[in-house]
């Protein structure tokens, strides 16, 4: 056998492809879902060692203190909801583990309805806190609707096995659900600038973090 027909026989090795710029930058997506929703995940936790460990009573806590349930409910649904559904916007993460999205899934559609349901209750049955006004109330009443009803048309998507659906609706519903994380980077620099905003204004700087939300998942849904 010649040197030329040995060289021909040795087995190709394939180069390795480099990873999509992408598919790296995915990788930081968990991270930063869950450092935007770290300052109500911090506020709620500390709101629990409040109930339990017997604060005291103030006119600004009083309403949780009276009724904790409904507050309960809604910080520990919000908190799951934020936390493990972050790791959902993971490609990588998800193929290591490929059961982990359905396994996940059967306890965010609880999370996010009972954080959705709960702030509902809350709305509408406790007494308002001070800088809450009428608008608040729609905007909150609006937008936690919005939210219920986007987990369980994705739920009804994902039993008829219309991913894409599933997916666009599962998306909408998360991106309602961190609202409350986006509303400090609303809130924050009007505070900053202006100090502590009115009633009005209050409403439509939360109401302008729940719709800044929903345009980026509109904008991940539809990129091609």
């Amino acid at each position: 056998m010649t040197d030329e027909s040995a060289v021909r026989r040795l087995p190709r090795t394939r180069r390795p492809v480099p990873p999509h710029p992408k598919g790296s930058r995915a990788r930081f997506v968990p991270a930063a879902l869950i450092a935007l929703g770290a300052v109500p995940v911090a506020a709620g936790a500390f709101r629990l060692t409040q109930l339990a460990g017997g604060a005291a009573v103030t006119p600004e806590n009083a309403r949780f203190f009276a009724v904790p349930l409904p507050v309960v409910l809604h910080i520990v649904g919000a908190s799951l909801y934020t936390v493990a559904g972050a790791f959902q916007f993971a490609p990588g993460f998800r193929r290591r583990r490929p059961g982990w999205h359905r396994v996940a899934g059967r306890v965010l559609v609880p999370c996010g309805l009972t954080a959705a349901l709960s702030g509902l209750w809350m709305a509408v049955y406790y007494p308002r806190p001070v800088g809450d006004g009428d608008l608040t109330e729609v905007f909150r009443l609006v937008f936690g609707t919005a939210m219920a009803a986007s987990i369980v048309l994705g739920l009804v998507a994902i039993l008829r096995r219309d991913v894409r659906r599933h997916r666009a609706w599962m998306m909408r519903g998360y991106a309602i659900g961190q609202g409350a994380g986006t509303q400090a980077l609303t809130q924050l620099p009007w505070i900053l600038v202006a100090g502590l905003p009115g009633e009005t204004t209050r409403a439509f700087l939360m109401a302008a973090a729940w719709i800044l939300n929903l345009a980026v998942a509109e904008w991940v849904i539809r990129r091609p």
